[in-house]
């Protein structure tokens, strides 16, 4: 018989046994990562419902102290008969459009939209506007903000 050679490696099961296990943990982390793109729209969209939160929070409290006189960097004034959820956008830096009327299907991805069942008048004791962040697909994604009038 013939000498033993003093070669190493691995073996052909020890390759697919780690081939199998990298499938393995490749799959299940594979659905996290595609998730990705709908957790950053939904996340835009609360950013936007926030900053609208701010910006009509901070509106207001200008309005207040100029006693809802109109002034530069301090209070966009509304009428009652004007001021409604979708007027929220202009206040802003730069502003929004919300577009009020009836839903698209498809949303527009970036879109803002407010049914106009949802886009109710401003009262100064503040109302709950529901709108929508358009993603691309039919519903898009909800957003809540809340909306005070500040005018006479």
């Amino acid at each position: 018989m013939g000498a033993q050679r003093g070669e190493s490696g691995f073996t052909l099961i020890e390759l697919v046994v780690v081939i199998v296990i990298l499938g393995i943990l490749a799959a299940t982390a594979l659905p996290k990562f595609i998730n990705l793109s709908t957790d950053a729209r939904t996340a835009a969209a609360a950013g936007f419902a926030g900053a609208l939160n701010s910006a009509n929070a901070v509106n207001a409290a200008g309005c207040a102290v100029t006693n809802n006189v109109a002034t530069a960097g301090k209070c966009t004034v509304e009428s009652a008969a004007t001021a409604t959820c979708s007027s929220i956008g202009a206040l802003l830096s730069p502003a929004i459009t919300i577009t009020a009327g009836a839903l698209p299907a498809p949303t527009v991805a970036g879109s803002y939209y407010i049914t106009t069942a949802n886009n109710v008048a401003l009262t100064t004791a503040g109302v709950t506007c529901n709108a929508v962040y358009g993603d691309g697909t039919n519903a898009g994604i909800a957003m809540v903000y809340t909306g005070t009038a500040t005018g006479p």
